[in-house]
């Protein structure tokens, strides 16, 4: 059954072609995956922050300082925004980074793209097509990464933890930026969902947004930290321990309220 469920993660989504590229610059520090969520969950305001910060982040001095100062100076980064499929229009195709002139021109096609929200949250989608980038370009990273943001628990496509094992065997790490800004109905800790379902691999982490205020600077750390390779304090995670969350917490919900 596993097996079965596993072939219906994004098996229809289109990969974007990849530009030829010189030997050379195909080996990089690291390829990363950034896959927004953009579900109906969010509202505008929220939507507008979290574009925000991307742009300002891969525009921020310290993230492209950051990128500088990795082995090879240089990474090779995507995005796409997903809800309960994936996006096409808003694929950015791989691009590379190393230097302030490529993080700009990666910056200002993100800033420029129309923001088109959707229903639905599939994380498992997301997480697929993510891992479907990483295995179809033409680079090669010391680290695969998956940088996923969302504010609800996975409600359509696959389990969540098949696309999450599926990636993580294929020695991808995902991280997750849970956005709290707003609680959702079917799920008030995301937090230690995104940590126990959606997240894996070595080194893998969780960095919640609480705030309004927080967009900006979490996902300027975020990216720091995924380029840089440094392991941050532990209070990018401060969760209670309780019972083990309910991965299927969404599938379940929507059950009840099909609307969601």
């Amino acid at each position: 059954m596993l097996a079965a469920l596993a072939l219906m993660l994004c098996t229809s989504c289109e990969l974007p072609a990849t530009p030829v590229i010189g030997v050379d610059a195909r080996t990089v520090d690291v390829e990363l995956v950034l896959a927004v969520d953009v579900s109906s969950s969010m509202d505008a305001g929220e939507f507008a922050l979290q574009r925000a910060g991307y742009v300002k982040a891969l525009r921020h001095p310290d993230f492209i300082n950051a990128v500088l100062s990795g082995s090879k100076g240089r990474i090779a980064v995507t995005y796409f925004e997903w809800a309960g499929t994936v996006q096409q229009e808003s694929v950015i195709p791989w691009q590379v980074i190393d230097s302030r002139d490529s993080a700009e021109a990666f910056a200002a096609k993100l800033a420029i793209m129309p923001i088109e929200g959707s229903g639905g949250t599939s994380i498992s989608n997301a997480v697929a097509f993510g891992a479907r980038l990483l295995q179809h370009n033409d680079f090669s990273g010391e680290k695969k990464v998956i940088d996923i943001s969302g504010d609800g628990p996975n409600n359509t496509g696959a389990p969540v933890e098949i696309a999450r094992n599926n990636a993580v065997a294929k020695g991808i790490i995902i991280n997750g930026l849970p956005i709290l800004v707003r609680p959702t109905g079917s799920l008030e800790d995301i937090d230690r969902y995104y940590a126990e379902c959606v997240t894996g691999g070595p080194g893998s982490f969780v960095l919640p947004i609480r705030l309004a205020t927080e967009f900006i600077t979490a996902i300027r750390r975020k990216l720091i930290l995924e380029v840089s390779g440094v392991t941050d304090a532990p209070e990018m995670l401060n969760i209670q321990a309780t019972e083990p969350v309910n991965c299927l917490v969404g599938e379940r919900y929507r059950l009840v309220y099909p609307e969601q």
